[in-house]
């Protein structure tokens, strides 16, 4: 099988695959054999076609002992690129956090720990650059979902620096592009993309309608592909985080990382298109 292209880490050069696995919504209640049996064949997907990152969060309800309990099972824990949030408050919270996050994924270092949505991230970031000067962590950084937020996440990085941003960054949500991207670029931090199909609000905007015949230019073969490819084409980009809990899904979302990616040309196209539906 083909492997997804990767791209590096700007603080150290190290390179990851431009898919990663999100886990936000699908991984979250799969307590037993049965339901956690597609999960597992979605990772072993991811693997197959050289992917190593998986997103998590305490927040995701069961998630990280979901994706901690698969990969022990599979004896992937070392190669996969875990990344997972702090969403506390306060400094002895924040820690307890923490420590319960190590113990559901079961590896240390953990290769990536974000401050969830700039919660209390003047008491948490400083731990998380306590806890990777000693060695727990590999990198650190922050993320954010939300338009209404951005003016948040520009404040924080006009001023700071961290290795990873994570934004929520879509044809339906381009604010992102205004000065963010462009911004996390220029400070050399990596960009990790959440909702790139905005929990698939934009999959009913397009049902039942065909994809634009120029999409094959860019190898692209779906809606899910069209929308991988729009954010995963941006120069500021290192990787797209999708969720999904479906075999079928994830074999399509690997497609969008192989082949071409849109020109900045066709990406205004790809724009005009999407505004004209």
């Amino acid at each position: 099988m083909t492997k997804l292209p990767t791209r590096p880490i700007p603080a150290t050069g190290e390179r990851i695959p431009v898919l990663g696995l999100g886990t936000s919504r699908v991984f979250n209640r799969a307590m037993d054999a049965q339901s956690r049996a597609p999960l597992k064949e979605v990772i072993e997907l991811h693997f197959a076609a050289g992917g190593t990152m998986i997103d998590t969060a305490p927040r995701y309800g069961k998630s990280e002992i979901v994706v901690g309990d698969l990969l022990r099972e599979l004896g992937a824990t070392k190669k996969t690129f875990i990344a997972t949030k702090v969403r506390s408050d306060g400094r002895e919270e924040g820690i307890e956090s923490l420590n319960e996050s190590f113990k559901r994924l079961g590896k240390t270092p953990l290769d990536l720990v974000q401050v969830h949505s700039l919660r209390d991230w003047e008491t948490q970031l400083p731990i998380l650059r306590e806890w990777k000067a000693a060695g727990k962590i590999r990198y650190v950084g922050i993320t954010h979902s939300q338009n209404r937020r951005h003016d948040d996440v520009l404040d924080f990085i006009t001023k700071e620096k961290v290795d990873f941003l994570q934004i929520n960054y879509s044809v339906l949500e381009q604010n992102a592009d205004k000065r963010i991207l462009p911004m996390a670029a220029d400070k050399g931090m990596a960009v990790l993309i959440n909702k790139p199909f905005n929990k698939a609000k934009m999959f009913r905007k397009v049902k039942g309608k065909p994809l634009p015949p120029w999409a094959a230019d860019f190898d692209c073969k779906s809606w899910g592909q069209f929308f991988l490819k729009f954010s995963m084409s941006h120069p500021a980009v290192t990787c797209v985080l999708a969720a999904t809990g479906k075999a079928k899904h994830m074999k399509d979302n690997i497609g969008a990382g192989m082949g071409r990616l849109p020109s900045a040309k066709e990406r205004q196209k790809m724009i005009a298109y999407w505004e004209s539906l």
